[in-house]
């Protein structure tokens, strides 16, 4: 593995003072850097996170994809960049091996797939699996990508991510990536991660509204993707 690799974190986090101290305590000893985006918090979010030791960012436009990019634009020139949320739902003991294919020189974008993975009973709502299956089966019919997850524990090389030109700002952030990645023919890999339920109310998943919404976002994001015409036959 290349062990000189400059490995930075990314958590964006919205009303997540009860765990965003946890996630921080939690991640491997050999991260160089830790940044939470505050998307606009109500609570102690970015004053349990700076107490952790983590450099707090804050973006107050609303969505997903908008606290990634404030995210990215903070850092100092990492080598990897790993995605986590902020709910406590990863587990943060695991980045060593969302890692490892990227520091081992064998892939650009890593997946944490939590239905490769061990997901806990009610971690993820039955919608939720739907939504997330229905996805990966139209990006596997369009582009001939066998993804299993949209999971947003992820890790991708720095001037891989800086190749793709992310745009999306809501709850696309994932879907575009995966997508992009794909038509970019970067090395794509999925590694097993677990899932537990989360500490605190979900903001998209909790809530009617909040799934719908979402599922609207990512599902118009892969048909105008389609229609744009961008195809890739997967080598995994």
């Amino acid at each position: 593995m290349r062990r000189d690799s400059r490995i930075a974190v990314i958590i964006p986090a919205l009303d997540e003072e009860q765990a965003i101290a946890r996630v921080i305590a939690d991640l491997p000893g050999f991260v160089d850097e830790i940044v939470v985006v505050d998307n606009g918090s109500r609570d102690a979010t970015a004053h349990a996170a700076r107490a952790a030791g983590a450099r707090v960012v804050m973006e107050p436009e609303r969505g997903y994809g908008a606290a990634c990019l404030a995210g990215i634009a903070a850092l100092t020139a990492p080598d990897i960049i790993v995605f986590l949320d902020g709910d406590y739902s990863d587990d943060p003991h695991e980045l060593d091996q969302v890692v490892a294919p990227i520091m081992r020189g064998e892939a650009d974008l890593v997946i944490g797939s939590r239905t490769k993975g061990n997901s806990a009973p009610g971690a993820l709502a039955p919608h939720q699996r739907f939504g997330n299956w229905l996805a990966c089966r139209m990006i596997k019919l369009i582009w001939n990508v066998p993804y299993t997850d949209l999971g947003p524990f992820r890790a991708i090389d720095r001037r891989a991510l800086e190749s793709l030109a992310m745009r999306e700002r809501r709850f696309g952030w994932t879907v575009e990536m995966q997508i992009k990645a794909a038509a970019a023919n970067l090395r794509i890999q999925e590694v097993p991660v677990s899932y537990r339920p989360r500490i605190g109310t979900s903001k998209i998943s909790g809530t009617i509204r909040g799934s719908v919404f979402a599922g609207v976002t990512i599902l118009t994001l892969i048909t105008r993707s389609a229609l744009a015409g961008a195809r890739h036959v997967a080598r995994w």
